[in-house]
């Protein structure tokens, strides 16, 4: 078995996630967005608004500047002649991933997620899934308040059907999650449900594929965007069980598609993509957001970079180490520094409320290449500057800089 040094693994990952490719010279297409899925194979998406919406930070961090309506098309319009190319679904979170993967999360691989736990109320109103889905099949795409409101104003009222709407917006969540319903559009970033079979082409949803297949299919995806990776890192990329991903990657040892070694400092045995390639060097830079997946699984994030991260939304204020909402940053192959920051809209500026760097750190060195990247992101958020706080040991050369 091949023994491989912690720079080897971190440059393999890097590669894998997308950092190894150049930005693009002009301005990016869906084509550099297909590029970018083929790496990083999903899109986390939160409803954390401070800086930017997590599903387009990721592709900021990977091609620079680009138009947010790239993503919005592939996931929430298509036509004729371009097909939609992506679809929510519960993949590590909710998630956009390819269309043509959703066969793949519905075949019984991935554990059921928290929404099972609304199929109790089901036991008290036995007829409310069937009247959302008849209220989506008539009016949708349609928000839950929307829904509510036609079975509170509706027929169904008069017949003495009355429900809570936080129980309504309860069933919506698990027919989507059972995969009835499915996002067919988003209006300011409120999920509009449509019934899965309009948003979901035939030819895929008709497509079965078997458990094991599925979970094999699953952790190769997982393998592809890690590089090299534990077994719990490839299980946690889809959230998958621990015991079917363990046969899934004892069967892709056995295919060849893995190939287990060991790397230098990490207590786990590791497995590397046959198909993964590792630069000499990684060179560039990009602002992380927190649920970017290239340090999303924070043991993984820590073990690969020596860099700590907890996202602290909700950690109170006075005891928050970083801030509320803290970008790392990467520069050449390392996680450097980590900077808290706010889109502030009414102001026209990009906030940085706090800029750290990591013990060891050249500071003259990251801090010129940190103010010109959080100015290219200003720019790309159409704000018209950027203004940095002196907290955190960056903070105040960083104001000095950007101002």
């Amino acid at each position: 078995m091949q023994t491989v040094s912690d720079s080897v693994a971190r440059r393999t990952a890097l590669a894998a996630q997308g950092f190894a490719d150049p930005r693009p010279g002009g301005e990016p297409t869906r084509r550099h967005l297909q590029r970018v899925l083929s790496r990083v194979q999903l899109l986390q998406l939160d409803s954390v608004n401070v800086a930017v919406r997590a599903h387009y930070a990721p592709l900021f961090a990977r091609l620079g500047a680009y138009a947010p309506s790239l993503v919005d098309d592939a996931a929430w319009s298509h036509s004729a002649r371009r097909p939609r190319l992506l679809v929510e679904t519960w993949a590590h979170e909710a998630s956009l991933i390819p269309v043509e993967d959703w066969p793949l999360l519905r075949s019984g691989a991935k554990r059921m997620g928290w929404w099972r736990g609304y199929e109790k109320l089901l036991e008290r109103s036995p007829t409310l899934a069937e009247d959302v889905l008849a209220v989506v099949k008539e009016h949708g795409p349609i928000g839950a308040g929307a829904i509510e409101r036609e079975l509170a104003g509706g027929q169904m009222r008069r017949q003495g059907a009355w429900w809570d709407r936080s129980e309504v917006k309860r069933i919506c969540e698990w027919l989507f999650g059972m995969g009835q319903l499915s996002t067919g559009t988003r209006r300011s970033f409120e999920r509009l449900y449509d019934l899965t079979e309009r948003v979901i082409p035939p030819e895929i949803l008709s497509t079965r594929v078997e458990k094991d297949e599925a979970a094999r299919r699953l952790i190769g995806k997982s393998a592809t965007a890690l590089g090299i990776a534990t077994e719990t890192d490839l299980r946690d990329y889809y959230r998958l069980g621990p015991d079917v991903a363990r046969q899934a990657v004892a069967e892709l040892v056995e295919a060849g598609e893995l190939e287990p070694v060991r790397v230098r400092g990490w207590k786990a045995q590791a497995y590397r993509h046959v198909g993964a390639r590792t630069p000499r060097s990684i060179t560039g830079r990009a602002l992380l957001c927190p649920f970017d997946p290239l340090i999303w699984e924070r043991a993984r994030t820590e073990r690969m970079f020596g860099f700590r991260y907890r996202i602290e939304i909700y950690v109170p204020e006075p005891k928050r180490e970083y801030g509320y909402y803290v970008f790392p940053f990467l520069l050449d192959g390392e996680l450097v520094a980590r900077v808290d920051l706010k889109a502030d809209r009414a102001g026209g500026v990009l906030r940085v409320q706090g800029a750290f760097a990591e013990p060891g750190v050249d500071h003259g060195r990251v801090l010129p290449e940190l103010a010109a990247e959080l100015a290219h992101m200003a720019e790309w958020l159409d704000l018209s500057g950027v203004v940095a706080q002196p907290r955190g040991d960056l903070g105040a050369a960083l104001g000095k800089i950007v101002r």
